[in-house]
């Protein structure tokens, strides 16, 4: 049975940069597959990429990008609009760039049930104001005649979130959901997007930098630097033992209760992440790495750290277990 989301070897190229460099995942029904690194990585790219929204001068190629057992490298905009916001859906990072400031909430959530499924009005305002409930907005009715500027940062996420959700879509590409909102709102629209996964089945490709989030909601991680996967693996192998000196500099970037004292700094990782020419060779993040050696500079081996656990470096199977004993 094919996954429901199934990339292999994707590429995006934007003049002289490779933004993506051969990334391949798949997203199964009911599966949360998160796609972390910083910021610069490629992250937002390659959602862009499978949805067919990239930037003017953007250019994608794939060995195969499929959906729901159909490859959708060839579609045009017209096919592409047809499973847009209907089949998959989107939820952007930015929603005050992503909304349009010249319509009112109302209208441009029910837009896309009265153009997809053909819903009457006024069964179309009845879904918009239900999904704003439970999303959290108070008052739906109210917020449905507003227009984008008269919304918070967090309110305008999640009427982003909501509109996604209008068509009951089978894929869903969350980039970084819950960046704007608070601790309490973030854990309450997580436990809705796992309600409504539980519910139609649906697969969720979920692009963040939380490493908190990923670890209390992704099925599988797959760690992005520089364009590429550097890691892949289920959420408890790469959380109990991750593989890449990258993966393991964001980790302990991260404050663990119990394990961090107060006075004690967090870990960092120097550096930026670089801007890559197409052609480029060796590991991207040997000048960042405290482990690079000669290799680096070479052809990265794509090797199995265990079942489901992939890892893009030189460095052999347990070489960090083996440290530190």
């Amino acid at each position: 049975m094919s996954a429901l989301l199934d990339v292999r070897d994707l590429r995006v190229t934007f003049g002289g940069t490779a933004a993506v460099r051969g990334i391949s995942l798949t997203v199964e029904k009911g599966e949360t597959h998160c796609l972390v690194g910083e910021s610069g990585c490629g992250k937002s790219v390659t959602s862009l990429a499978v949805m067919g929204l990239l930037a003017r001068g953007g250019r994608r190629e794939a060995g195969l990008l499929s959906f729901a057992g159909t490859d959708i490298r060839n579609y045009g905009e017209r096919e592409m609009s047809r499973l847009r916001g209907d089949r998959m859906a989107m939820i952007f990072q930015e929603p005050m760039t992503s909304l349009n400031p010249a319509y009112t909430v109302g209208s441009q959530m029910t837009e896309v049930l009265r153009r997809h499924r053909g819903t009457p009005r006024a069964q179309a305002v009845d879904r918009a104001a239900e999904l704003l409930g439970r999303v959290g907005i108070t008052a739906p009715g109210l917020r449905l005649g507003q227009y984008p500027h008269q919304l918070s940062g967090g309110l305008r996420q999640r009427v982003m979130i909501a509109m996604a959700l209008m068509c009951d879509p089978e894929l869903l590409i969350a980039d970084e959901p819950t960046t704007a909102l608070d601790v309490t709102v973030q854990a309450q629209i997580l436990r809705l997007l796992a309600g409504i996964q539980k519910e139609l089945g649906l697969g969720i490709l979920l692009i963040t930098h939380d490493l908190g989030v990923v670890a209390r909601i992704a099925d599988r991680v797959s760690v992005m630097y520089a364009g590429e996967v550097v890691e892949s693996a289920p959420t408890a192998q790469l959380f109990a033992d991750p593989q890449h000196p990258y993966t393991r500099g964001l980790l302990t970037c991260v404050p663990v209760p119990g394990k961090v004292r107060r006075d004690e700094p967090l870990g960092s990782i120097p550096g930026m992440v670089p801007r890559i020419p197409p052609g480029y060779s060796g590991c991207a993040f040997r000048d960042r790495c405290p482990h690079t050696h000669a290799e680096c500079q070479g052809d990265i081996p794509r090797r199995a750290a265990g079942p489901g656990h992939e890892v893009l470096c030189t460095l052999p199977a347990g070489w960090f277990a083996r440290q530190a004993a």
